[in-house]
């Protein structure tokens, strides 16, 4: 549109035959996971003195600065989240969804979607969750109908109004959340092409013609979205924690990725980073240019003060048990999301050689834990316990049970089924060694199993601990739901993590080549 007409739009003088473009500002976050405070650039804790320092990154009351600035610089913004708010730090285990209720209310969020982990300790959590928040909550591609709690309080999509107006909001979350999280058998998720698509109509006959869908989906599912349906204008994701940008050379792809004349954005996780999308749309809805670029939100952002009080205030309850230190370690244990859900990391190597050291004695042999369990790394010095429930903050428990190498087969090539796509099943071990080729077909993977030096018997029965998520069939080991002699009732995962890294202090992180990539 020319500068006349755009002039001539903007004093009213229109004859119907021309409008101003209109422009939006789609600020956005994903994957959020508890950070209220401060984290270092290990993703983990960061403590006062660092952050005084200028070596933080994160926390809510910088998101409060950097959202308010951002805001400033547009006519029309909106602020959404690409879900998993939940889980990954104390004041999730203190508050459950209560503090990121409140904390999500003061930032002034549009609209969120749920993530997997808004389904970690079920329906009744995630319903009051919904309850105390002030915007609506989506989620396009699930049957929440025959789950009470539920059923009159999630929406498929939304229509929210900004600068005159009308935006589609559309949800989308995992299809295997089921396996992801504990949603209960009264939910039910399907395909998120085909549930996406039924939204885009709806909306479409509504004459809503600019439909933003927030994806907790990854950054694979959310291409594969935008060019399997029509009439999507922005995804905004999450899932995959991934890292879009046009400066950073870390970065999975473009900001925005574009798919057809759709845009994709996610900006990492955590609180690191504030999406910051410009996108300008003509009278029929379509997008002529879409530009931004991920905010580092870094020391150059200050604190709101008033948040950071509210934040210490609710901290006291927390200290006594984060602040213990339980162990110290002379370099960085490694558990980056990107190695430990591909390869061998050391924090995998230390979690399995905690939980096989544990139960040792009760003849288990094998320890399996799933990558997507480890949240973060941990820095050289003292060791606290508040780093050692970050990096395991779901509370889970040591299960043992048996099963035969076979069933251990068929559980490595779940586990390195997805690796490609970054899936959390990813299996760290101890006690026993394999390889696999990624570029072999799923399914046929895995090769040179080992247990205790000799090679897997497969009609052997073999002792197993692992967490009981996995073994009750969580990230797609569906094997091991029926596993013999099962017991899922040990010590908190964390806790033995802890109490062996005391035992072996000063620790020394390691990786030995039990895992091989061909």
């Amino acid at each position: 549109m020319n500068r006349f007409l755009m002039s001539v739009a903007a004093l009213g003088l229109t004859a119907g035959t021309a409008a101003a473009d209109y422009t939006l500002t789609i600020l956005h976050t994903n994957d959020f996971h508890a950070r209220f405070e401060p984290i270092s650039k290990y993703d983990g804790p960061c403590g006062a003195e660092d952050n005084t320092a200028g070596e933080c990154f994160g926390g809510t009351a910088r998101l409060v600065t950097a959202i308010e600035e951002a805001k400033s610089r547009s006519n029309n913004a909106i602020l959404v989240d690409g879900g998993d708010q939940f889980q990954g730090t104390l004041f999730y285990t203190q508050y459950k969804g209560a503090m990121a209720a409140e904390m999500m209310n003061k930032l002034g969020y549009d609209g969120m979607t749920v993530g997997n982990h808004e389904f970690d300790d079920g329906p009744e959590v995630l319903a009051a969750f919904i309850d105390a928040v002030e915007f609506p909550i989506l989620m396009s591609n699930a049957d929440v109908s025959a789950e009470p709690l539920l059923a009159e309080k999630l929406a498929k999509s939304t229509v929210i109004e900004r600068g005159g107006e009308k935006l589609g909001l559309i949800g989308l979350t995992p299809e295997d959340t089921d396996e992801l999280a504990s949603p209960g058998d009264n939910v039910s998720f399907s395909d998120p092409v085909a549930a996406v698509q039924a939204e885009v109509d709806r909306l479409t006959a509504e004459g809503i013609n600019k439909i933003i869908v927030l994806s907790h989906s990854s950054y694979a599912v959310d291409q594969r979205v935008a060019a399997e349906t029509t009439g999507v204008d922005v995804i905004v994701g999450g899932h995959s924690n991934t890292l879009l940008s046009n400066t950073n050379d870390r970065a999975a792809g473009p900001y925005p990725t574009m798919v057809g004349d759709t845009a994709i954005v996610q900006a990492y996780a955590y609180g690191k980073y504030l999406g910051e999308l410009n996108v300008t749309f003509n009278d029929a809805g379509e997008i002529t240019e879409a530009s931004g670029e991920p905010i580092l939100i870094d020391a150059s952002v200050s604190e709101d003060d008033v948040t950071v009080q509210r934040i210490a205030e609710l901290a006291k309850p927390l200290d006594e048990i984060r602040n213990k230190v339980v162990a110290q370690t002379d370099e960085p244990i490694g558990g980056d999301r990107a190695v430990c859900r591909a390869q061998e990391c050391s924090m995998g190597t230390l979690i399995a050689d905690a939980m096989l050291a544990r139960v040792a004695d009760q003849g288990i042999e094998i320890a399996i834990q799933n990558g997507g369990g480890i949240r973060a790394s941990i820095d050289a010095g003292d060791v606290t316990m508040g780093d050692v429930l970050t990096v395991l903050p779901f509370q889970n428990t040591l299960s043992t049970f048996q099963v035969t190498g076979e069933t251990l087969v068929a559980a490595l090539e779940n586990g390195v089924s997805e690796v490609e796509e970054g899936a959390g099943r990813f299996p760290q071990v101890a006690g026993m060694s394999y390889a696999f080729d990624a570029s072999a077909e799923a399914g046929s993977r895995i090769s040179d199993v080992m247990v205790g030096g000799a090679p897997i018997e497969m009609d052997k029965v073999y002792g197993v601990v692992s967490n009981n998520y996995v073994r009750n069939g969580g990230d797609g080991y569906k094997m091991f739901k029926d596993a013999m002699n099962s017991y899922d009732f040990g010590p908190d995962l964390a806790d033995v993590t802890a109490e062996y890294l005391a035992e072996n202090q000063p620790y020394k992180p390691y990786t030995d080549g039990r895992i091989t990539v061909k």
